[in-house]
């Protein structure tokens, strides 16, 4: 899933853009004040985000709360069975920090198919794409 959004997100029809890609556990608030949109996606464990989304929103909620309102950001959640409360969590994390989305999110409980790919494929480029100046 993650290859098919940065596949996306980089298609060559989408110019301009500079695509960063971090690891939630590495990601700074400094990552976050200098990006201009965002793309987030995350397992769902025990029904809710990983724990390495968790520390990355932990670290950056108050440092970034008032200069990223509005930024665009979109999201995808994997789950063996369930992912409502990952989704719960995230929107009402990036509810608070007044993210704007740019698409919906794509949410995929089992085996990702071919769908579920293509999906993530127009997430990355759908963000991207609005990012183009």
């Amino acid at each position: 899933m993650l290859e098919a959004v940065v596949s996306g997100a980089t298609d060559p029809d989408i110019e301009n853009v500079e695509v960063v890609r971090r690891p939630a556990l590495s990601a700074t608030a400094t990552d976050v004040l200098s990006a201009d949109g965002y793309l987030l996606g995350t397992p769902a464990n025990l029904g809710y985000i990983s724990g390495a989304l968790k520390h990355f929103f932990d670290q950056v909620y108050y440092p970034c709360l008032d200069a990223t309102r509005g930024r665009p950001f979109g999201y995808y959640v994997h789950g063996g069975s369930d992912v409502t409360g990952a989704v719960r969590a995230i929107d009402s994390i990036t509810t608070g920090l007044a993210w704007r989305p740019s698409a919906q999110p794509v949410t995929v409980t089992g085996e990702p198919g071919k769908n579920d790919i293509e999906a993530c494929w127009e997430l990355g480029a759908t963000l991207a794409a609005g990012l183009m100046n």
